[in-house]
């Protein structure tokens, strides 16, 4: 049984629990009414007894007659006497065979499931306190000791919680038993007081009930047996489960090698959730997430049922440094807007939820048969693309790096099914993919010697001519590399789409989620990737040699563009270039497209005239290619400052 069922479970079971002690103390209610009017019977009966005695003494002045009334009287006096042992007899069993079980069994039953409800809650608010103590760990390892103990604290709590969880489990299926026997038994004394009652005094109604109390008394004891057996069978499967190792209860104990499934196509379990609390506050509340379909659906504590907090449907999902926590990811909308950002407590959760919304996402949970379409998806992928990195380049001695050989791991449509043979016109099969931008050893010392720096804002440090001539258009934006990989042509942008969808497959086959951001300085002669601390120019390409560059139709936010270079005489090759920018991604392409013509105007004096008069001018002279796009950049970088904060 999954933990979302089990949850659910519990509700109904505490639902009914409360159910139960309501109608309880109804029950009880009605039942010391009937034990008080039998008590009032037995007084009433006394009082009646010695008023008809009292008869005798009332020296009536017409008084003739009254031996005969007076000795009936004494006689039905007499018999009331009788009639009120009967009736002081039956309180008495009331009292002990209605009134005491029912109460016993509110005072006894009712109130150990309310105790160990609340030990539950202590319990789990004990946990919860332990595992956010627990998920606040830095990542830096400097205090072995400290974080053993946190997670010795961990798994004390969870043994507690588990424990408590048991009992309390136990006791609400214990429940459902004993409130059928507490009902019926209260019942049984009732009718067995009034069946004794009349057959002293009448003896009727004995032999027609005598065997239907058999068969409940029968019944009784029945259940009572199924009680025993089932509290039996309890006590040893809590015996076997309390018994496990303690690595059970210890979170991330398999870190180093983590048993993965990169296969699923839903998943459930507990997350840390980030939320905004002020301009520069968060907080992280621990809930239970699940998926259904292509939702992520999160259930509050003590909901009977989740709600709906994510369409996964085309979205994005990858890892993300935050508030210093370990193991945190974000979920991106397929519009690019952030969602939302959430922390797993292990390595191997971590992981499979990064792997499971990756594979809804791409909305295999509709196929006939998800699981295999999941798990050939997957085997596909890690067969066809191997990426390489910078680092592996860097540790190519010692890690060798593979070559990448994407394919198409989303949804297919007839279009792309027949636009096979294109795809492969444009990119070759096995074209490597470089996920971070690594600069040629001589061109890095070049550009950074004597420690000179881009100038992000285009203010002239040497007052040269060339810098003056660039002063005409000098446009940043904040884009972030997400790959780069060799191309066949230059002759439409396809080749940019197909470059786009093989560098985001690649990504999130291999869990590829880091980026690397960079300011775009767009010129009339050159973009360059410039290092938004160091101001260190990290790329740069002539102007002439970008033949092509779009934008994602979908997703505005991606931008692409092929550079054209000639490495040796009689030898050229082309690039194609993949970023995701924090505006759209026309807004780039323009500033290219008026960059070239730029370029090409300056040729002409008389066209260069005629440009400068179409496109307005800020107050220093330079083109304003949109007048909110300083204010959006501002305002991005602002929104980025508060969540780093």
């Amino acid at each position: 049984m999954g933990a979302s069922q089990t949850r659910s479970l519990l509700s109904v079971f505490e639902e009914d629990a409360g159910t139960l002690t309501e109608y309880t103390n109804q029950l009880l209610q009605a039942m010391q009414r009937v034990y008080g009017a039998q008590n009032e019977m037995c007084l009433a009966t006394q009082q009646l007894s010695k008023q008809l005695l009292a008869y005798e003494k009332q020296h009536f002045a017409l008084g003739k007659g009254d031996e005969e009334v007076i000795s009936t009287l004494h006689y039905f006096s007499k018999v009331v006497d009788e009639l009120n042992v009967l009736h002081s007899e039956l309180a008495k069993q009331l009292a002990d065979t209605m009134i005491l079980p029912i109460i016993q069994f509110r005072e006894k039953d009712l109130t150990e499931v309310s105790t160990l409800k609340d030990l539950f809650g202590l319990a789990s608010t004990e946990h919860d306190v332990s595992m956010a103590k627990y998920s606040r760990l830095p990542k830096r390892k400097e205090n072995e000791k400290h974080k053993a103990e946190v997670a010795k604290e961990v798994a004390n709590a969870r043994r507690k919680q588990h424990l408590s969880s048991l009992q309390y489990y136990c006791a609400l299926n214990a429940l459902q038993y004993r409130k059928r026997v507490a009902m019926m038994e209260p019942m049984l004394g009732y009718t067995r007081g009034q069946i004794n009652f009349f057959k002293k005094g009448a003896e009727m109604f004995s032999k027609r009930l005598d065997s239907f109390l058999t068969s409940v008394s029968d019944m009784v004891q029945s259940i009572q047996g199924e009680l025993d057996a089932e509290a039996e069978k309890m006590r040893i499967s809590q015996q076997d489960l309390i018994s496990v190792n303690e690595s059970v209860y210890t979170p991330d104990s398999d870190v180093t090698s983590p048993v993965i499934n990169r296969n699923l196509i839903q998943k459930a379990g507990y997350l840390n959730l980030r939320n905004k609390t002020g301009l520069v506050t968060t907080t992280w509340e621990r809930l239970y997430f699940f998926t259904q379909g292509g939702n992520l659906m999160c259930q509050p504590r003590g909901a009977v049922a989740g709600g709906l907090i994510q369409d996964l449907d085309n979205c994005s999902v990858m890892a993300v440094d935050c508030e210093d926590r370990r193991y945190c990811f974000q979920i991106t909308t397929p519009t690019g807007k952030t969602g939302i950002t959430l922390q797993a407590e292990s390595r191997k959760e971590y992981e499979e939820w990064i792997c499971a919304i990756n594979n809804i996402s791409r909305q295999i949970y509709l196929t006939d048969n998800p699981e295999a379409a999941a798990i050939k998806l997957n085997q596909t992928a890690l067969q066809a693309v191997t990426p390489i990195t910078s680092f592996a380049k860097k540790h190519e001695a010692h890690h060798p790096s593979q070559n990448v050989k994407p394919t198409d791991n989303g949804k297919t449509t007839p279009s792309e099914s027949a636009g096979i043979q294109d795809s492969t016109q444009l990119i070759a099969l096995g074209t490597p993919i470089q996920f971070d931008i690594v600069l040629p050893a001589t061109e890095f010392l070049d550009q950074n010697r004597g420690g000179r720096r881009a100038n992000p804002f285009g203010e002239s440090e040497d007052g040269s001519k060339d810098e003056e001539e660039d002063s005409l258009l000098q446009q940043m934006f904040i884009v972030r590399f997400l790959g780069s990989m060799a191309v066949q042509s230059d002759n439409t942008s396809e080749v940019i789409y197909e470059a786009m969808r093989q560098v985001l497959a690649a990504r999130a086959i291999h869990n590829i989620f880091r980026m690397t951001e960079s300011h775009l300085m767009v010129t009339s002669k050159n973009l360059r990737l410039i290092d938004p601390q160091t101001q260190v120019t990290r790329a740069s390409f002539e102007l002439a040699t970008v033949t092509q560059f779009a934008a994602h139709q979908d997703n505005k936010r991606l931008i692409g563009f092929v550079v054209h270079l000639r490495e040796t005489p009689g030898e050229e090759s082309m690039s194609a270039y993949v970023f995701e920018s924090n505006t759209e991604g026309e807004k780039i392409c323009y500033a290219i497209s008026l960059g070239k013509e730029i370029a090409e105007a300056q040729k002409d004096p008389e066209a260069l005239a005629q440009l400068m008069k179409s496109v307005p001018f800020t107050n220093d002279g330079k083109f304003v290619l949109l007048n909110d796009q300083s204010e959006e950049d501002g305002a991005t970088r602002e929104e980025g400052e508060e969540s780093e904060a």
